[in-house]
């Protein structure tokens, strides 16, 4: 931009009257204090109470974000955010936005995005509740440090600072809560420069309940974190009720087993045969959802594992579902002939029920794997042939070949 500053001091707003003025207030003075070029946005998310009125009168340019929702706002005074370093928190004054140094310095040594620590800053008493305090934002930080392998340890701390270009080509797309998470996991998987300070948090200033909700907010961070992590929504607990399946079973299709006063038989022999379908249900959910993920985008493409994708073509993977299909024929045939055997009586041998379970399994498993087969290779489809099917012929096109015609 022509007028680009060096920071902008971004706060989401709805209906933030009470507290407002002060945050704004805190922000201009470090402004003033520090000598940067800056500027304060209210990203003004349909506020009713006079929020605009009060952001204009104190200094701060108001930007409309007609889409509702914590991460719309932002993501809208993001983009009209004047300053090439943006830092954002919430208007209702339990952030100290008159001590953004830290931030600042992080930023301007080379840092994408700098994330406040709120528990190493200092949390006043009341200024989070306990469940948040103990419960939701160490186990949310500890899954999204698990599954994307990032270094921060306050994952969904509303201060933070981040060179508005680095954030902007991240694509961020979420509109509520889970911004604050996407945010962590696309810098992170983008390979960003990511940073943490202390910072402290106080109790808010408003008279009214928080916008946050608890549990909604806190199952839709998890959600995001799940849907990200394909590897650990699908293949890991796949592959443990595959392996698992696969051992036991193979175990107990010799016959039954006695550990101590336990006897395994084929009943557990038939949880085996699940466990093996399942885990290899979840598999192909990991491989599909990696693949779309990698394709649109949302993930960024990684070089081994996208060669390892595109071996698993449909014919091979059809060969194999082939292979199964068959093999489960055959023990499907074995069972048979052990029913023959028995004249066609009651199936109570434990060996014509290991024959008929080994035949279903495979039968199953090869079924499943070959629609997830085509399942896969629709995604394969190149996004070209979608679009140049998609666009209007101009219809000087007609006229040229309605004169070749003639």
């Amino acid at each position: 931009m022509a007028d680009e500053l060096e920071l902008t001091i971004l706060m989401p707003c709805l209906n933030e009257a009470e507290t407002l003025a002060v945050c704004i207030g805190k922000a201009r003075d470090y402004l003033a204090r520090s000598g940067v070029a800056g500027e304060v946005v209210i990203a003004d998310n349909g506020s009713t109470d006079g929020s605009q009125a009060i952001a204009e009168a104190n200094g701060a340019r108001v930007v409309n974000v007609e889409q509702r929702g914590y991460g719309a706002a932002l993501a809208g005074g993001v983009a009209a955010a004047r300053g090439r370093f943006v830092i954002m928190g919430d208007a209702d004054d339990s952030y100290d936005f008159a001590s953004l140094d830290n931030f600042v310095n992080e930023l301007r040594d080379g840092a994408d995005l700098v994330m406040g620590n709120r528990f190493a800053g200092g949390i006043a008493p009341g200024a989070m509740p306990w469940h948040h305090r103990y419960i939701g934002n160490p186990v949310l930080s500890f899954l999204g440090r698990l599954f994307f392998k990032t270094p921060i340890r306050d994952f969904h701390c509303g201060l933070r600072g981040f060179r508005r270009d680095a954030i902007a080509a991240l694509n961020l797309r979420t509109t509520g809560m889970e911004f604050a998470s996407e945010m962590v996991v696309k810098a992170t998987l983008a390979g960003r420069d990511i940073r943490e300070v202390p910072t402290t948090l106080k109790p808010d200033g408003r008279s009214r309940p928080p916008h946050l909700r608890s549990f909604r907010d806190g199952w839709r961070h998890l959600r995001f974190l799940l849907l990200f992590s394909p590897r650990w929504l699908f293949l890991y607990p796949g592959l443990a009720l595959l392996i698992t399946g696969l051992i036991v079973g193979a175990v107990l299709l010799r016959g039954p087993v006695q550990i101590g006063g336990l006897s395994f038989n084929v009943h557990t022999l038939l949880v085996a045969s699940l466990c093996v379908i399942m885990g290899t249900q979840s598999i192909a959910f990991a491989i599909i959802g990696r693949r779309f993920a990698s394709r649109y985008g949302f993930i960024p493409r990684s070089g081994a594992y996208d060669t390892f994708l595109e071996s698993l073509s449909l014919e091979r993977l059809l060969l194999f579902a082939m292979l199964l299909l068959l093999g489960g024929m055959g023990a499907m045939g074995w069972g048979f002939w052990e029913w023959a055997k028995r004249d066609f009586g009651p199936l109570t041998s434990s060996a014509t029920l290991r024959a008929v379970i080994l035949a279903m399994t495979a039968l199953v498993t090869g079924f499943q794997l070959m629609m997830s087969a085509f399942m896969s290779s629709m995604i394969n489809i190149p996004i070209y042939e979608r679009r140049l099917a998609d666009q209007i012929v101009p219809d000087d096109h007609f006229r040229r070949r309605a004169d070749r015609g003639k």
